[in-house]
């Protein structure tokens, strides 16, 4: 394992917008890149930014942060801030992405990119002109980052799958099956862009994605909200929701979604995200068959992999468990001897590391910004085809 902060090292302060669920994510990452690997340069966790005042200042005591502030224009302004780190609802996104790019500071910002495909376009094209003078931007798809992904893609590169012919991906969740559960801002499509669809489907169509190395191409699909009004989080709160007499709103996004797709490359696919199913907490799987062999993922088994080399004599083919936890495997030398298994949590460590690395060298971290975009116009198609009873449509990409 790598430790410690390096002599002579640029410091580079990180200012992170947000510090809810993401932000807790992401500060456990910034508070341990740099005690567990060697990188070019080191991460002062500066100040974090919520509209709260009392609130931010007990999360920055909590999660690690020198200091906390309430505007987020002032601080990406400071010339002690090199990097800003945004972990928004979607809304925000586009705004202070783009005003920190123009401001000269590295940007990582939370997925989905932005809410809109015109949103991502924008974050897109001030990317472009920031890296024209050094200015770095990565779009925060984790998933990316478990180890036995990255090495899912390299099975792929290496063709040790063949052609790919069949993807199959789900992400099943259960949190809002209670029809009694909050009008959360994920609930409201002004702040959040979509549902499920969003939310969680964007995880599965990048990592489909970069597993197999092809663009999704065109979609049919559907999409449902199985309850359509929810209370209002003020009626909650004030007391009234124990009564059944709290005031309530329309849900305005999708509770699931569902979609054929087409690959850039031959593969066909199917994918499903949804929020309702009862039983499931974090259910990503990934699945995808070639020519020579298959691979089989499941996010509530993250340190392994399932991999089937289908030119083994038939006598002996067959799914075997890869437990992806040896040195030789990715991230994984910089963590436990072999059989101690990592958790969600390491998938950030893993990409603040990545985002540093590329930072430090000056090179153009992935997913960027223009990988964001294209996961929004598949977004944008899924929702277009549902709208129009399925009808295939091309994402335009």
């Amino acid at each position: 394992m790598a430790a410690g902060t390096g002599a002579g090292r640029r410091s580079l302060g990180v200012a992170m917008i947000g510090y809810a669920f993401m932000g807790e994510a992401h500060s456990q990452a910034w508070r341990t890149v740099g005690r567990v690997f060697d990188l070019p340069v080191d991460a002062r966790m500066q100040v974090v930014v919520g509209r709260d005042a009392d609130k931010v200042a007990a999360a920055a005591d909590r999660l690690g942060w020198a200091e906390s502030a309430t505007d987020w224009r002032e601080v990406i302004a400071r010339d002690d801030i090199d990097i800003v780190d945004v972990c928004t609802p979607g809304d925000s996104h586009a705004e202070i992405a783009i005003a920190a790019l123009e401001a000269g500071k590295h940007v990582l910002c939370e997925k989905p990119l932005a809410n809109t495909v015109y949103e991502a376009t924008q974050m897109v094209d001030a990317a472009a002109h920031a890296a024209e003078h050094g200015v770095l931007a990565m779009v925060a798809f984790n998933y990316r980052r478990v180890p036995a992904v990255t090495l899912a893609r390299q099975l792929v590169e290496e063709g040790r799958l063949g052609e790919i012919r069949h993807v199959r991906a789900t992400y099943l969740q259960d949190w809002i099956t209670d029809p009694e559960f909050p009008l959360v801002w994920r609930l409201q499509k002004d702040k959040a862009g979509s549902g499920a669809l969003g939310d969680i489907g964007a995880h599965i169509v990048d990592m489909a994605q970069y597993v197999t190395g092809q663009r999704i191409s065109g979609v049919s699909a559907l999409t449902e909200t199985f309850i359509k009004e929810r209370p209002l989080l003020a009626s909650l709160e004030g007391g009234l929701g124990a009564t059944g007499s709290s005031e309530r709103g329309p849900v305005t996004v999708d509770d699931a979604a569902l979609f054929l797709a087409r690959f850039s490359g031959g593969a066909i696919g199917t994918f499903e995200a949804t929020r309702f199913a009862a039983g499931h907490k974090n259910g990503l799987r990934l699945e995808i068959e070639g020519s020579k062999g298959s691979i089989a993922f499941d996010m509530e088994s993250l340190n392994e992999l399932q991999f089937h080399d289908h030119t083994e004599p038939a006598v002996s083919a067959g799914f075997r468990r890869l437990l992806v936890t040896e040195p030789e495997h990715p991230y994984m030398a910089a963590w436990w001897p072999p059989g101690h298994i990592i958790g969600y949590e390491h998938s950030f460590t893993h990409e603040v590391r990545d985002f540093l690395e590329a930072v430090g060298t000056g090179q153009q971290p992935t997913p960027s910004f223009a990988d964001g975009l294209q996961v929004q116009r598949v977004l944008d198609a899924v929702e277009t085809s549902a709208a129009a009873e399925s009808r295939w449509t091309p994402t335009g990409d």
